[in-house]
């Protein structure tokens, strides 16, 4: 039997996934310091901010959706089936619109020649394309069965 084809590889592929998308969630809570958030808001109207910081709650909401359907029923997704293989395939898509993103949308001139803003934002690119594919390998299999 083909070792990547079995659901014991794909649910500890999606376990991993699961604790990726963890540390994404609890490492982002130092973006908003590490990059001034507070002070750059104070630019924007009252409601402009409630809406930045709704915004970034939802994401870290996602995230940490993400790490503990992932985690916790990693069986159920790589068993397949049409729920899972849709929830597979959303993540997979998601994960890969953000390594798109990192590099058209966002400006990167923030981090400018800083070691550490450098190194994160490579750790950070290599897991959104992880995930991205583990979880498009995942959803691949659902509609392949």
């Amino acid at each position: 039997m083909n070792v990547f084809k079995s659901s014991r590889f794909l649910e500890l592929l999606l376990v991993f996934g699961g604790l990726t998308n963890l540390a994404i969630a609890l490492s982002s809570l130092a973006i908003p310091r590490l990059l001034g958030w507070r002070e750059e808001l104070q630019a924007v109207r009252p409601l402009t901010r409630s809406l930045f910081w709704t915004y970034a709650g939802y994401t870290f909401g996602i995230h940490l959706w993400f790490a503990a359907v992932s985690i916790f029923a990693a069986k159920s997704l790589a068993a397949g089936g049409t729920l899972a293989t849709f929830i597979s395939g959303f993540i997979a898509l998601y994960w890969a619109v953000r390594v798109v993103a990192q590099f058209t949308w966002y400006d990167r001139s923030a981090a400018g020649e800083r070691l550490l803003f450098r190194l994160g934002e490579a750790a950070y690119v290599t897991a959104f394309a992880a995930m991205a594919l583990i979880y498009g390998f995942t959803a691949v299999q659902g509609i392949m069965r």
